[in-house]
C-alpha cells in the first residue's frame, strides 16, 4: 500500500512484557487526524504490528459501526467490504459473534453493539466464558466523537442500558477490558485463589489460570483511549507472513507503553483480525495485515470504519 511519505523511520525501543526490544518503524500520516504505524520486531519473537491512532477532535473524523439486519443481528461483511462499501478510510473488525465456525450470512453479534444510534445487540453472558467475561465492558463512540469506556447498568433485565450518562451511538465490545487506568487487566479464571475470578476454567483446551486462553501467542486486535480521550487507538498483530502474534498480556503492555493507551479491550482476534485501508493517493482499499484466514480478510460480524479527509 503506498501511503504519503514516511515521516519518521527508526529504530525504537519498546516494552511487551519483559525485557526490551528493538523495532523497524514507519509512522506515516495518510490523513488529517489519522496516524498508521507499521512496525516489525525480533524480540521475545518475530512480530508484525498495525497502528492506527486517530485524534477524534480533527475535522472531518466521523465513525461507523456495521448496522444490523437480516435474520438474525447483522449481516456477516468481511471488513475490507465494509470498508468499500462504505467509502471509508480505515476499518478494523469488532465483536466476536455465533455461529462459528459457518458459512451462515447473518449472526449473532457477543455483547453490546450500536450503529449511528441503533442499539442491536446487548450485553449478555456468553457461551465462551473460558475467553469472553460476562457483560463485557464496551467502547462507545458518541455522534461528536466523544469516546468512552461504558457498563452495563444491572438495574435493567434488558442488557441495553448502561450506567454512564451518555448517548448510545457507535458501539463495540469484546473478550474483556485488558487496560484499565492505565494498568494491565487481562481476565483470570475462578478459582480457589482467585474467587473473584471473571471467567469460567474449561473449554476446548481445559483452560485454567495455569493454561489461559490469553496466553496464547495468535493474531490479535484491540482498540484503546488515551488518558484524555482525545486519541483512538486501533491495534492489530499478525500471525502469518513471519508473525508470530501476540499474548493478551503483551498487547495491554504494548497499549500502555508504547501508544498511551489507559483503557482498552481486546476485541475478535485470530482469523478475524483483520485492519483495512485505503491509499491516498490511489483511493485503493486494501487489507493492511496478513490475515491468516485469507487474503481478504474473514468474513466477520461487525467492524469499525473510520471516514477522515485527505490532508
Amino acid at each position: 500500500m503506498r501511503i504519503r511519505a514516511v515521516t519518521a523511520l527508526a529504530l525504537a525501543v519498546f516494552t511487551l512484557a519483559g525485557p526490551a526490544a528493538v523495532a523497524d518503524q514507519h509512522l506515516t500520516h495518510p490523513y488529517a487526524g489519522v496516524s498508521y504505524i507499521d512496525r516489525t520486531i525480533v524480540e521475545p519473537r518475530p512480530l508484525h504490528m498495525h497502528v492506527v491512532q486517530i485524534d477524534l477532535r480533527a475535522p472531518g473524523i466521523v465513525f461507523k459501526v456495521s448496522p444490523p439486519g437480516g435474520d438474525r443481528e447483522v449481516p456477516r461483511q468481511s471488513t475490507l467490504d465494509f470498508l468499500t462499501q462504505q467509502h471509508a478510510q480505515v476499518a478494523i473488525n469488532a465483536h466476536y459473534f455465533l455461529p462459528f465456525p459457518s458459512e451462515d450470512k447473518t449472526a449473532w453479534v457477543i455483547g453490546l453493539g450500536a450503529s449511528e444510534g441503533r442499539v442491536f445487540s446487548a450485553f449478555e453472558s456468553p457461551e465462551q466464558r473460558y475467553a469472553l467475561v460476562t457483560d463485557a465492558p464496551a467502547l462507545n463512540i458518541d455522534r461528536r466523537n466523544r469516546a468512552s469506556i461504558v457498563h452495563r447498568d444491572p438495574k435493567f433485565k434488558d442488557g441495553l442500558h448502561v450506567r454512564e450518562k451518555v448517548t448510545l451511538w457507535n458501539v463495540i465490545a469484546g473478550s474483556s477490558q485488558i487496560v484499565t487506568s492505565g494498568e494491565v487487566t487481562v481476565p483470570v479464571y475462578r478459582d480457589e485463589q482467585h474467587r473473584d475470578g471473571l471467567l469460567e476454567p474449561g473449554g476446548p483446551n481445559n483452560y485454567s489460570n495455569a493454561k489461559a486462553w490469553a496466553g496464547s501467542t495468535t493474531a490479535r486486535t484491540a482498540i484503546g483511549l488515551s488518558r484524555d480521550r482525545r486519541t483512538l487507538t486501533l491495534f492489530t498483530v499478525d500471525v502469518r507472513a513471519g508473525s508470530e502474534g501476540m499474548r493478551l498480556a503483551e498487547v495491554a503492555n504494548v497499549l500502555i507503553h508504547d501508544f498511551q493507551v489507559f483503557d482498552a479491550l481486546n476485541l475478535d482476534g485470530g482469523g478475524s483480525t483483520t485492519m483495512a485501508m485505503e491509499d491516498p493517493l490511489t483511493g485503493a482499499r486494501t487489507v493492511v495485515n496478513a490475515s491468516s484466514d485469507n487474503p481478504q480478510g474473514r468474513v466477520v460480524a461487525t467492524s469499525l470504519a473510520v471516514f477522515a479527509r485527505r490532508r
